[in-house]
């Protein structure tokens, strides 16, 4: 696949795979940024993607962010649609910082993950009842 992106500082390197098995991508920060305690913050990507047709991709947290840092990604993760690559449409990753003091993300440090997913559209069929047994609803399977 070929992806098209634009550098805000071209100082930093492109977003690379680490290991020839990596699934994902490792993106890295373009500043310096301070998450002050129990709050969210920013942190700039230093990328515009222009995703290819078909496919969606999605910013994930680096499994060590919680643990070395003390942030997590508060909605998870992060959808870039294939319509989002304008002029100024730079990939932000959200951190909500969990520590009581404040948290630095130092420019050129690995933040989070992209990783580009084959997706589909539905074209909705209504219908009255789908014909099946109810499970329990939500969490009912434990």
């Amino acid at each position: 696949m070929k992806a098209q992106i634009q550098r805000i500082d071209s100082t930093l390197p492109l977003p690379q795979y680490q290991t020839g098995g990596a699934a994902a991508f490792d993106l890295i920060t373009r500043e310096t940024t301070i998450i002050e305690p129990k709050s969210i913050g920013l942190v700039p990507g230093n990328v515009i993607v222009k995703v290819p047709d078909g496919y969606a991709l999605l910013i994930l947290p680096r499994s060590s962010l919680p643990r070395k840092k003390g942030l997590i990604c508060p909605h998870s993760l992060g959808l870039i649609d294939h319509d989002y690559h304008g002029e100024k449409d730079e990939i932000f990753v959200q951190v909500q910082n969990t520590t009581d003091h404040p948290v630095t993300v130092e420019r050129g440090e690995r933040i989070a993950q992209g990783l580009f997913v084959k997706i589909d559209r539905a074209e909705w069929k209504e219908v009255s009842s789908h014909g099946s047994e109810t499970r329990g609803g939500f969490g009912s399977t434990g």
